[in-house]
């Protein structure tokens, strides 16, 4: 890719953003190093890897990278025999915790199995080298300070060095305090010169305290004398220090040589480590971007959905559609100054540098590019005073460049034309830039150029494989509404803004009696182009709309009338299953009949038997009929006639078709359905089926005894729930189970607003716990604590 393009489409500054989100000073180093490639199956891979890096940021956080030094060249001085310095050390020391912490966070990822992950290699290649790293750190405490127990002869020898500094002092401190002495020192404290113990001696006293002087104040009036009594002290403690210091660098050496056992696996930690750096920081600049993976394909098409320019502020931008290559492999841009035109040429260039490097882009998803072999861009004011360009010839020479380079191969380009041919002649510029687009056109160089010129819109219009396109402009505001429209050229407006700006109507009449009878009319259907386009979008929209209402309509219609098959069905069973009980009944009766009267039939018949069976069968009858006369008043509801009013959270009520207590739960909606919780159980019902029980004031007070009821979740907890949870030690399941017990009790006791604490940490327990409130009805809205209040470690939740 040719550097100028890269720098007039603002790559630099994606990759400027990219090395922000690198931790390492190599990985900063490989973003800085990102350049796009041509080749389809390397472009995959990058791809893959920043989708993958993305995948894990997602679902398990992002992973640290801080720590990570580039330790080859000490491990360089391994290999000719040095030993490391302690800041060396503890460099690759940090570099093996980095390798642990990474890897670790890549084994939970992998217990997730992911199907094709492409960084699950970079992982499982990392070595940790944990023994070697904890013997480092057991033995090196900082870059000053070497443990005492690194080895014996260290301790032994510092024990020794604290017995005889212990000596010293205690030998000095009994000079201090003998008045005698005190008088001929400057100051009743001891000091240390060339790490030796001294008295500050006034200098006229010299020969009343005898010892060594090693030094003398600026003024010469203090002098610093080693007494004679512990110069032999002294003498056994500089010994000891240089057997320490010997000591030192022997177990340097031994920690030298531990290190040397595992150059090839310290050095390979470095590069993967870089890598995963390098790849997770594309996964995380595609995070803060909200982008996506875009498809690639080699057939010379450009499809954007939803595309927003990268360094543009993602809460003003206007996303665009853009097409090019399928129908048509040349698209002019015209509209007003302003209006977004050169923005969309930046974005369709600079989203293919990003795809071809790599990264994610930000648009839907399903949005396509093509490989291209270069891109080439001519964007700006190109004025050169140095070279004596002006504006025009500055422009020219960067367009014969390209020319020159599209027809020097055959290769896949990508060509951005901001105003060609503009600051000269009108005639003959457009002259011009209609020759180069229709030379570009011809080569089937993917084109994309912003122009004024309305003869580059008529030869858009009248040439097969060229198509118009314009940046939308509100006639009603005089504004630019910045969406770009495929298929209709754009309108100036010159005179609109103009006279929006401030320019007097004389003026502005004036101006358009220049303006040709042809131009004009050109012009006004532009304008009716345009109209009409308004018209159709709102027309489709509406029909749209109705469509939809439509078919939400007739899925709910064949969602009753599948309820209403399914009940019908359950009634006709049912009514089946008692009509064959009724008619086996029946048949067995009149079974028990006829034999009856074929027995009597023969014989003296006994009247009272025969009228007690009549009367046997004359009373199931009646029981049928008293059965059916229950159901049907069953089947008749009695009106309500206590149907609450004014109801509010926490009521007590009782349930006339269950008849159970419960409390009001939430609010009744527009056809009166509401929540009652009744015991451990919540349900909906209808405000008719419920009648108001008294409190338990009210009830104290009527009945002159203390109300048993309670209800779950009454007010009698106002008194007893707390205003904060604390969730520190659980997991998300856990949390999330005890955190919805607690806010239905809160909500019921009429608390505002409740506290949850839920620690920082690595931030899933807080994810955990945003996640499930977004779910909640009764949870108004809900943020992280003030400064000093638990900051991101506490949870502020607002109840309806």
């Amino acid at each position: 890719m040719n550097k100028k393009a890269l720098k007039t489409l603002e790559y630099n500054k994606i990759i400027a953003l990219l090395e922000q989100c690198a931790g390492s000073t190599q990985g900063k180093a490989y973003c800085r190093e990102l350049l796009p490639v041509s080749d389809l199956s390397q472009i995959k891979r990058m791809q893959a890897e920043t989708k993958d890096a993305l995948s894990r940021i997602f679902k398990r956080g992002s992973v640290s990278f801080s720590g990570i030094t580039d330790v080859r060249p000490f491990l360089k001085h391994l290999e000719i025999g040095s030993s490391l310095t302690i800041s060396e050390l503890l460099a690759i020391a940090s570099l093996l915790e980095v390798a642990k912490r990474v890897k670790t966070y890549g084994r939970s990822e992998n217990d997730l199995s992911i199907e094709g992950d492409h960084l699950a290699h970079f992982f499982n290649n990392l070595e940790p080298l944990t023994p070697v790293c904890q013997e480092i750190r057991h033995c090196i405490l900082s870059e000053d300070s070497i443990a005492d127990d690194a080895s014996p002869g260290l301790k032994n020898i510092r024990r020794q060095k604290n017995v005889i500094g212990e000596r010293i002092r205690t030998q000095m401190n009994t000079m201090l305090n003998n008045n005698t002495t005190r008088s001929y020192l400057q100051d009743g404290v001891i000091t240390v010169r060339g790490g030796r113990y001294c008295l500050p001696v006034k200098a006229e006293y010299k020969n009343y305290v005898p010892g060594m002087v090693h030094d003398q104040s600026s003024s010469g009036s203090t002098l610093f004398i080693e007494p004679m009594s512990v110069v032999n002290l002294n003498n056994s403690l500089r010994e000891l220090e240089l057997q320490e210091a010997e000591e030192i660098e022997k177990i340097l050496a031994d920690l030298s040589n531990l290190v040397a056992e595992h150059t090839e696996e310290i050095s390979q930690d470095f590069m993967i480590l870089a890598e995963l750096d390098f790849i997770f920081a594309k996964g995380e600049l595609a995070r803060k971007m909200n982008a996506v993976e875009p498809e690639f394909h080699t057939d010379g098409i450009i499809h954007l959905r939803a595309a927003r320019h990268p360094l543009l502020d993602p809460k003003h931008v206007v996303p665009i559609d853009l097409t090019l290559g399928k129908d048509y492999n040349l698209l002019i841009v015209t509209g007003p100054n302003t209006g977004g035109k050169t923005v969309s040429l930046k974005t369709c260039g600079l989203l293919s540098l990003m795809g071809q490097a790599g990264l994610h882009i930000p648009t839907k998803d399903r949005s396509q590019l093509s490989i291209f072999d270069d891109v080439f861009a001519d964007i700006g004011d190109e004025q050169s005073i140095e070279q004596s360009l002006s504006t025009f010839s500055s422009h020219m020479t960067n367009i014969v460049h390209i020319l020159r380079e599209v027809e020097r191969s055959s290769g896949h380009y990508l060509c951005l034309f901001d105003e060609l041919c503009a600051g000269t002649d009108p005639k003959e510029g457009a002259a011009l830039a209609t020759a180069i687009l229709s030379s570009l056109h011809e080569r089937g160089v993917l084109t994309m150029a912003t122009t004024h010129y309305s003869e580059l819109k008529m030869y858009a219009l009248s040439t097969p494989g060229v198509e118009n396109a314009c940046c939308e402009f509100s006639v009603e505001t005089l504004s630019p509404t910045y969406h770009l429209l495929i298929g209709i050229p754009g309108k100036s407006n010159a005179f609109a803004i103009s006279k929006k700006l401030g320019l007097s109507d004389d003026l502005i009449a004036d101006a358009k009696t220049h303006v040709t009878e042809d131009d004009q009319n050109f012009e006004d259907l532009m304008v009716d182009l345009e109209q009409r386009r308004v018209s159709m979008m709102r027309d489709s929209e509406g029909i749209a709309r109705q469509k939809r209402e439509m078919e939400d309509l007739q899925k709910k219609l064949k969602e009753r009338e599948d309820r209403l098959n399914a009940s019908k069905d359950k009634i006709l069973r049912q009514a089946n299953e008692d009509a064959s009980h009724i008619l086996q009944e029946a048949k067995q009766i009149a079974d028990e009949t006829i034999r009856d009267f074929n027995k009597y039939s023969h014989s003296n018949p006994d009247i009272a038997k025969m009228e007690a069976k009549r009367a046997a069968v004359g009373k199931k009858l009646a029981d049928s009929r008293k059965k059916a006369s229950v159901a049907a008043k069953d089947n008749d509801k009695p009106k309500n006639h206590k149907v609450p009013k004014n109801l509010r959270v926490g009521d007590p009520v009782k349930v006339l078709s269950m008849n159970i207590n419960g409390t009001v739960y939430s609010l009744p909606n527009a056809r009166g359905d509401l929540q009652v919780q009744m015991g451990i159980m919540r349900s909906k019902v209808n405000i008719n089926d419920l009648i108001l029980l008294e409190d338990n004031d009210t009830a104290a007070k009527t009945t002159g005894k203390k109300s048993r009821y309670t209800g779950n979740g009454g007010f009698s907890k106002a008194a007893t729930i707390s205003p904060e949870i604390n969730l520190l030690g659980l997991n998300g399941d856990e949390a999330v189970a005890k955190l919805d017990k607690y806010l239905d009790d809160a909500y019921v006791s009429h608390l505002k607003s409740v506290r949850v604490v839920h620690g920082k940490g690595t931030g899933a327990l807080r994810k955990a716990v945003h996640q499930y409130l977004r779910k909640q009805k009764i949870v108004d809205e809900f943020h992280l604590a003030e400064f000093g209040e638990g900051d991101a470690g506490v949870t502020i939740v607002t109840f309806k």
